[in-house]
């Protein structure tokens, strides 16, 4: 390994522990949106969840931790992730715009029972700034994970767990990590609400 390569491999986990030492102020939000999960599956509602790339499969992964489980043993949550469909996002994308991929199948599938969680590094993608406006339209609960400085999609969320840091690479980990904090949470109510 090259010293440039131990430099860079030093940096990234440098700037990883930073931000997640720095997490903190992030935890009343971290707890707002599993009592907002919570509430929407006591409320009969389900999970719809959205991103680009990587932010992509966040969405999936939450997806299939409510549908699956996280750790205990519990029944399934009702959850979607609306990025996996190829047919759908590439007809809407062909016959509309890209912009409207998200958006479109909202305004289809999301009632103002849900919560639409949205992931984005940026925050800046029109798509994901417009399926959020969307699902505020429909009177949906929104949360957005977001990244860096100014996130317009924050605009559209309820809630926005924001991670401040511009580093795409950096934001995905921590991403993940208070994806499991929310988790973790609504886990552990489900398993305790299937006891009763």
């Amino acid at each position: 390994m090259t010293d440039s390569a131990g430099d860079a491999r030093a940096r990234a986990l440098a700037e990883h522990l930073e931000l997640v030492n720095g997490l903190e102020p992030l935890l009343p939000a971290v707890d707002a949106v599993a009592r907002r999960l919570i509430g929407t599956y006591e409320a009969g509602g389900g999970v719809f969840t959205f991103g680009n790339g990587g932010s992509a499969a966040d969405a999936q992964h939450l997806a299939a931790e409510l549908i699956g489980r996280f750790v205990q043993e519990r029944r399934p949550l009702a959850a979607s992730a609306l990025s996996v469909d190829p047919s759908v996002v590439t007809s809407i994308g062909n016959d509309y715009s890209f912009d409207e991929v998200f958006a479109r199948q909202v305004r289809a599938l999301v009632s103002s029972a849900d919560t639409v969680l949205a992931f984005s590094t940026s925050g800046r993608s029109q798509n994901v700034v417009r399926g959020l406006a969307a699902a505020r339209d429909q009177g949906a609960a929104t949360v957005l994970f977001g990244g860096g400085g100014g996130v317009p999609a924050a605009d559209h969320a309820d809630h926005a767990l924001i991670v401040p840091s511009t580093s795409t690479a950096r934001v995905q980990e921590l991403h993940l990590l208070l994806l499991h904090l929310v988790i973790e949470q609504v886990d552990a109510w489900a398993a305790c609400e299937d006891e009763l």
